[in-house]
C-alpha cells in the first residue's frame, strides 16, 4: 500500500473519499482478526444470486471478478419511476457516468472508468446486440418491466465477450417463466408530457413455457430553457418481445425470442428539426444440453436520421453464433461475429459500407489452490477480417480470508476496431464526420482491477463495504480531429489514454431502512489532455424506508464535480436530487410518485445550448441535465 501523502498525490479528493477510505481499510484490516463485534444470535436470510455473464452459472460469492448485480427488486421499483429506460436506474451507481449526447433526440451513453461509451460492451442475454449503428440510438430504452437482473462487471472481460470490454460490460438479463402464472400492467404519466403502457405476462407449463412485453412511450417535445429548440423530443416508440421456451427434458431446453423496437423521434425548432426514424429487429435462439450451450442471433437494424437538410440513411446486419462447453468449471467455445452496413441510396453522409468479421475461440478456468484462494486463467484468440489476429489473455484471483471478506484482483487486455459509429461521432454530428481513414491501427489495451468486498452483520445491521482501484491503459486511442476542410476525422493519437481510479461504497440496511453511499474518483488523459465528459469525482447516494406490503419512500443523490469539455475546459459541478414515494394497495395496486432533478438542474442554466441562427444552428456539446425538474405518478396491477 502507498503511503498516505504518495497516495493523496496520485488521487487527490475530497474529504467525503478519505472519510470512505478510512473507514472501508479498518474494517478490512479488522475483519480477520475478529476485533468486531457480531451478534450470531440473528441469521440474516440472503437470496441466492447466480450470476449468467460468467458463463459458470456461478453463485456470486465464488466469482474472482467483481459483479454488480440490480435484482429483481431494483426492477420492480424502477419500473414505476422510469418505465421507459434503464438510464436512471444505472446512473444511481457511483462507477456509471450517463451522458446525454444530444438534446435533440435525447439520446445518451455509458461511460465506465472515466472512458468514452465505445469501451462499455452492451449484452442483452449475454448477446451482443448493441454494435456499429444500432449501438448508437435508444441503447437504453429498455423497460424494467422486462429484466430479471442487470449484471455489472468493472474492467476487462475480454475471453468470454470479445475484446471490446475495456471498461467493463453490462449485461440485461430478461425475466424467465417461473411456476405461477405472471401477469403485470403498468401505466404512467409525466409532467414532461411522456405516457408509458407496458405489459408483461410469462406463463410455464409442463414442457413449454412463454414470456411476453409489450410497450408503447407516446412523450411531446418540450422546449424547457425557452430558446427554441426542444431539450425533450417528440417520441413515438413501440416494443414487443415474446420469448418461447421448450423444456425438451430435464437437462435440455431450447428457447428462440423476437425483439422489435420501432421510434421515432423528432426536435428541434420552427425553422431547424432533427428525425430518427429506426427499426430494431432481433431474433435469437439457444439450445442447452447438458454442459453445452449453442446460441445464436440475427439483428437488423434500419435508421432513417436527418439534420436539416442532412440525411443520414442505412441498414444494419448483425449476427452472432457462438458454442460453449463446460467442463468440471472450465468453459470452452468458440464464436462467430459479424457486422455489416450498407447505406441507402439516398443518404448524403460520407460514411462508406463495410463488413466485419470475427472468429474468436475461447477458454476459461479456475484453480481452487487453497480452501480461501481461488486462481482463474483465461485466454482468448479473435481473427478480426480487416485487422488480423489478436492474442488476449486474463487472469484473475478471489481470496477469502475469512467468510465475510472477499479479495479480488484481475489484469486482463483488449482490443476495439476502428469504428465509424462510436459514441465520440454522434457528440460531433455525423453530418461534419469525414469518412473512416485506411491504416488505421485497432486499440489495444491493458487493464488491471483490485476489490475488496466486506460483508456481514453487526447486530440488526447488515453491512456491506466494498472498495476497488483500477488501471486501464490504450494504445493507439482513436479520436475525432478537426481537419483544415472543417470536418472531424477520426485518427490514431502518439500517445496512449489512461485511467485510474479509485471506487468505494456503503451499502446498509438496519430494519426497514436501507442505504448506500458510494464515491468515485477517476483521472482519465490522452496524452496531457483530460478525456472529455468523465466527470471525475461523483459521489451517488441513496436512503430508502418500507413498511412493508403498504409504504415504500426514498431520496437518491448524485454529485459530479471535476468534469472537462474539449481542449481542457472544466464543466461546472452540479448535484441532482431525487425522491419518490409508493403505496401498495392490497396485493395487486402499487402507486408511485416520482421526482426527478427536483431542484431543475440545468445546463441552459449557465451557458446557451446552441450558437447561430434558429434555422441553421450549431449545438454544443453536453455535459449536463437539460430537461429540468420531472415529476410522474405510475399505476402497475399485478395479477
Amino acid at each position: 500500500m502507498l503511503p498516505i501523502p504518495s497516495f493523496i498525490q496520485i488521487f487527490p479528493s475530497i474529504g467525503i473519499f478519505l472519510c470512505f477510505m478510512k473507514f472501508s481499510w479498518l474494517i478490512i484490516l479488522l475483519a480477520p482478526l475478529g476485533l468486531l463485534a457480531q451478534d450470531t444470535s440473528k441469521v440474516v436470510q440472503i437470496h441466492e444470486v447466480v450470476i449468467s455473464s460468467t458463463r459458470t452459472n456461478s453463485r456470486i460469492e465464488d466469482l474472482p471478478m467483481k459483479v454488480e448485480v440490480l435484482g429483481p427488486e431494483d426492477m420492480q421499483e424502477e419500473g414505476g419511476i422510469k418505465p421507459g429506460n434503464v438510464a436512471g436506474l444505472l446512473g444511481d451507481l457511483s462507477v456509471i457516468h450517463i451522458q446525454n449526447t444530444s438534446a435533440i433526440s435525447g439520446n445518451n451513453a455509458i461511460r465506465m472508468q472515466g472512458l468514452d461509451g465505445k469501451y462499455t460492451q452492451l449484452l442483452r442475454d449475454g448477446l451482443p446486440l448493441y454494435e456499429g449503428l444500432s449501438g448508437n440510438f435508444g441503447v437504453l430504452a429498455i423497460p424494467p418491466l422486462d429484466l430479471k437482473q442487470i449484471e455489472i462487471i468493472k474492467g476487462s472481460v475480454s475471453t468470454l465477450y470479445g475484446g471490446g470490454a475495456i471498461a467493463g460490460m453490462i449485461n440485461f438479463i430478461s425475466k424467465t417463466p417461473g411456476e405461477q402464472p405472471d401477469l403485470d400492467l403498468l401505466l404512467n404519466r409525466s409532467t414532461l408530457k411522456e405516457n408509458n403502457a407496458n405489459i408483461y405476462y410469462s406463463q410455464k407449463f409442463r414442457q413449454t413455457g412463454f414470456t411476453f412485453f409489450g410497450g408503447v412511450t407516446h412523450q411531446n417535445a418540450t422546449d424547457v430553457n425557452k430558446d427554441g429548440f426542444s431539450d425533450v423530443p417528440q417520441l413515438r416508440q413501440y416494443l414487443v418481445h415474446p420469448k418461447f421456451f421448450w423444456y425438451l427434458n430435464p437437462s435440455t431446453t431450447f428457447t428462440a425470442g423476437y425483439q422489435g423496437t420501432f421510434e421515432q423521434r423528432r426536435g428541434g425548432g420552427t425553422f431547424y428539426t432533427e428525425k430518427n426514424n429506426s427499426e430494431r429487429n432481433s431474433l435469437d435462439l439457444q439450445l442447452t444440453h447438458k454442459a453445452l450451450t449453442i446460441k445464436s442471433n440475427a439483428s437488423l437494424y434500419h435508421l432513417l436520421h436527418t439534420e436539416g437538410d442532412f440525411l443520414l440513411q442505412g441498414r444494419q446486419l448483425n449476427s452472432y453464433t457462438e458454442a460453449s462447453y463446460k467442463w468440471h468449471g472450465a468453459v470452452l467455445g468458440m464464436n462467430n461475429t459479424s457486422e455489416s452496413y450498407t447505406r441507402d441510396h439516398q443518404d448524403s453522409s460520407r460514411i462508406a459500407n463495410y463488413a466485419y468479421n470475427t472468429v474468436g475461440f475461447f477458454a476459461q478456468d479456475g484453480i481452487q489452490l487453497t480452501k480461501q484462494l481461488m486462481l482463474e486463467g483465461g485466454l482468448r484468440a479473435d481473427h478480426h477480417n480487416v485487422y488480423g489476429w489478436f492474442l488476449l489473455p486474463r487472469l484473475a484471483m478471489v481470496y477469502k480470508p475469512i467468510t465475510d471478506l472477499s479479495i479480488r484482483l484481475s489484469a486482463g487486455t483488449g482490443y476495439k476496431t476502428a469504428a465509424i459509429f462510436t459514441t465520440q461521432t454522434q457528440l460531433l454530428g455525423y453530418k461534419m464526420l469525414a469518412a473512416l481513414p485506411e491504416g488505421l491501427k485497432a486499440e489495444r489495451s491493458k487493464g488491471l482491477n483490485f476489490d475488496a468486498n466486506y460483508h456481514t452483520t453487526i447486530g440488526e445491521l447488515d453491512l456491506t463495504l466494498n472498495q476497488a482501484f483500477y488501471y486501464t491503459y490504450v494504445k493507439n486511442p482513436i479520436l475525432p480531429v478537426l481537419t483544415s476542410d472543417n470536418l472531424y476525422e477520426l485518427q490514431t493519437q502518439a500517445g496512449p489514454m489512461r485511467s485510474a481510479g479509485t471506487d468505494t461504497y456503503v451499502r446498509m440496511e438496519l430494519d426497514d431502512v436501507e442505504l448506500y453511499l458510494g464515491y468515485n474518483h477517476t483521472i482519465a488523459k490522452t496524452d496531457h489532455v483530460y478525456v472529455p465528459f468523465a466527470p471525475q469525482d461523483k459521489f451517488a447516494a441513496t436512503l430508502a424506508y418500507e413498511i412493508e406490503r403498504k409504504w415504500r419512500m426514498g431520496v437518491e443523490s448524485a454529485w459530479n464535480g471535476h468534469q472537462y469539455l474539449y481542449n481542457n475546459e472544466k464543466a461546472p459541478n452540479y448535484w441532482f436530487w431525487a425522491a419518490m414515494v409508493s403505496r401498495q394497495i392490497g396485493d395487486h395496486v402499487t402507486l408511485v410518485l416520482n421526482g426527478e432533478n427536483i431542484f431543475d438542474v440545468r445546463q441552459g442554466k449557465h451557458t446557451p445550448l446552441y450558437t447561430g441562427s434558429l434555422s441553421d444552428p450549431s449545438f454544443v456539446p453536453l455535459w449536463g441535465p437539460v430537461d429540468g425538474r420531472q415529476v410522474n405518478v405510475s399505476v402497475k396491477w399485478s395479477l
